[in-house]
């Protein structure tokens, strides 16, 4: 059987089945219009050239990259049909900026269970098109049924389930922002092309998409808590979406941030590909740190909103000091009732499966099986 196509106008004629063609259009800019398409082609180049995908990887990118221009279309459609969405009034958002493993997820979900403010669901993340009935906690949970099955290692190194707070990878993903796909596939001149280009287009996008879903969940007037680590490196764009953010910036020591990254980037590769080199990996994630390092330091020397920072080894020794005081940073009251959730949150959390994967970059690089 010939493995699927990667062609971008294949890709496209496939998913646009049944839908208009103006839907691409609903909503947005020629702009945005525009860089959608050029990064398609960009990611389809990378895919087919340089990946070295084996037939699941094959299967899996022909699949991702039908899913999310479908739901592109879907967007569009939506937006075209109940343009007022898009004027959905939101509360000033909290922002999590840090690397990736910078103990980001931890941040996000402690603040994210504090009853005052909201949260994207893990299936509204990856399936951000709203609809009555939503069906989207079951579709989620299948999703990530099938994760497991493919991956057993993945709630070592990210716990989730479909109603669960979970980062808005999937809002950046449905834009072809690149750390989705540059995590899983080695598709190094798609990173570079995105990380070279304005990244505005990507968040004029999540900022539509983050109305939609206030608004399908009736939550506008809570803050949401953001986090998805490629923000690191296009703060701006963010920022610009939502100047009156406050912002918590996550920190680690960078061998510890790289070395358990790099765990991450391995175990997905290795799925979808039959030749992972470790030490490509490890090149391009200490790049990588440096640059998101770099970017946030200019960001954040621009920015004259209210910040506070946190650094992992202080989060792991007295989480609950730690979150005090960044409350008491970002002027935000801390009440008993976050403080109760927060520590259901934390209880739950010490027995996940999480806990165990810090082991695996060494059976990588055993060559043992994972």
């Amino acid at each position: 059987m010939a493995p699927p196509s990667i062609d971008p106008n294949d890709l496209w004629r496939r998913a646009a089945k049944g839908t208009r063609i103006a839907a691409e259009h609903g909503g947005r800019s020629q702009e945005d219009v525009i860089d959608f398409r050029e990064r398609l082609i960009a990611l389809c180049s990378a895919v087919s050239a340089e990946s070295k995908l084996n037939a699941l990887g094959k299967t899996m990118a022909h699949g991702q990259i039908v899913r999310v221009i479908k739901q592109r279309l879907g967007l569009g459609q939506l937006w075209s049909n109940k343009p007022e969405l898009l004027k959905t009034e939101l509360a000033p958002p909290i922002i999590v900026i840090g690397q990736m493993r910078s103990g980001t997820t931890r941040i996000h979900r402690l603040l994210a269970a504090d009853p005052a403010h909201s949260a994207t669901r893990f299936c509204d993340s990856w399936n951000p098109v709203p609809r009555r009935p939503d069906m989207r906690p079951l579709s989620g949970a299948m999703m990530l049924a099938i994760a497991r099955k493919l991956d057993p290692w993945i709630d070592a190194l990210h716990p989730m389930g479909s109603r669960r707070a979970e980062e808005e990878l999937g809002w950046l993903a449905s834009a072809f922002g690149h750390s989705t796909y540059d995590t899983q596939w080695h598709v190094p001149s798609f990173t570079r092309f995105c990380e070279e280009r304005d990244p505005s287009p990507l968040y004029r996008e999540f900022a539509r998409i983050l109305r939609i879903d206030a608004a399908h969940h009736g939550n506008a007037d809570k803050p949401r808590v953001l986090k998805v680590p490629q923000i690191a490196e296009e703060l701006p764009a963010l920022l610009a979406q939502f100047p009156n953010a406050r912002l918590v910036v996550a920190n680690r020591h960078d061998e510890d941030v790289l070395h358990s990254s790099m765990s991450v980037v391995a175990n997905q590769m290795a799925i979808q590909s039959d030749e992972v080199d470790l030490e490509w990996i490890e090149a391009e994630w200490r790049r990588k740190l440096e640059l998101r390092h770099s970017r946030v330091q200019a960001a954040l020397a621009d920015f004259n909103g209210t910040v506070a920072h946190v650094h992992f080894d202080e989060l792991g020794a007295d989480w609950e000091n730690e979150i005090a005081r960044i409350y008491r940073e970002l002027d935000i009251e801390l009440t008993p009732q976050a403080s109760a959730k927060m520590l259901k949150e934390m209880t739950s959390s010490k027995s996940g499966a999480h806990r165990a994967h810090a082991a695996q970059l060494q059976r990588f690089k055993s060559g043992k099986p994972v």
